[in-house]
């Protein structure tokens, strides 16, 4: 089993069976809050997830987590540091490895799967990203290993440009508000299978954080 989180947007933490059933998930849309809840939605999923899959009734069971699904973003700095210190705390605590997950593309996923007999045309993963800029990545499909087909890397734009930027890679909008845990955790299941997790070092920031260290004193008088 593998436990999806993501703050990069809201708040979003799921665990998956190895199938891919998702077997609890917890989820809120509000963009600030998140190191207060995701405590809480850790120990509800965890507790859900041990009766199995869900709409099953059964006997709780210890639940075997053997990965922990990282979202990167793009998101901005303080929501990603949350939920990246989160899973990496709970892989630590487990002695399980962290996987690292762009955050567009399980969003991408779940457009992908949201019918599986679809002919999806390309499109573009679209989030919010603040101070009047969007954040977009294109997709094109799902490749062999059943993972988004990435056209273009996560890009920042001007509100006032995201149409004409989509409209230049010949891709629909597709505006996300939250992504997915269970997708977080199934991509990271398809890119452990795969032999294709990313080496992400760094998490994909929308911009440098707000408060930086400062700079050395000027001393007076010289």
């Amino acid at each position: 089993m593998i436990l999806g989180i993501d703050t990069s947007l809201g708040t979003a933490v799921a665990v998956i069976d190895a199938d891919g059933a998702v077997r609890a998930d917890a989820a809120s849309a509000d963009p600030l809050g998140h190191a207060e809840i995701i405590g809480t939605q850790l120990e509800t999923v965890m507790t859900d997830a041990a009766r199995g899959p869900i709409g099953a009734t059964g006997t709780p069971e210890p639940v075997a987590l053997t990965h922990v699904a990282a979202g990167m973003g793009p998101g901005p700095f303080t929501g990603l540091r949350v939920g990246i210190a989160a899973a990496r705390a709970f892989a630590l605590g487990r002695g399980i490895p962290v996987v690292p997950v762009r955050s567009h593309d399980a969003a991408a996923l779940a457009v992908l799967l949201a019918d599986p007999f679809a002919d999806v045309p390309r499109f573009a993963v679209v989030t919010d990203a603040r101070r009047k800029e969007f954040a977009f990545t294109v997709y094109d499909g799902i490749d062999d290993d059943g993972l988004p087909a990435r056209v273009t890397e996560a890009t920042l734009v001007k509100r006032d440009d995201i149409d004409a930027a989509l409209a230049e890679h010949g891709a629909e909008r597709r505006d996300t508000t939250v992504i997915p845990g269970a997708m977080v955790a199934l991509v990271a299941a398809r890119a452990v299978a795969a032999g294709r997790v990313e080496d992400l070092g760094e998490p994909l920031y929308l911009r440098a954080p707000d408060v930086t260290m400062p700079g050395p004193r000027k001393k007076v008088g010289q």
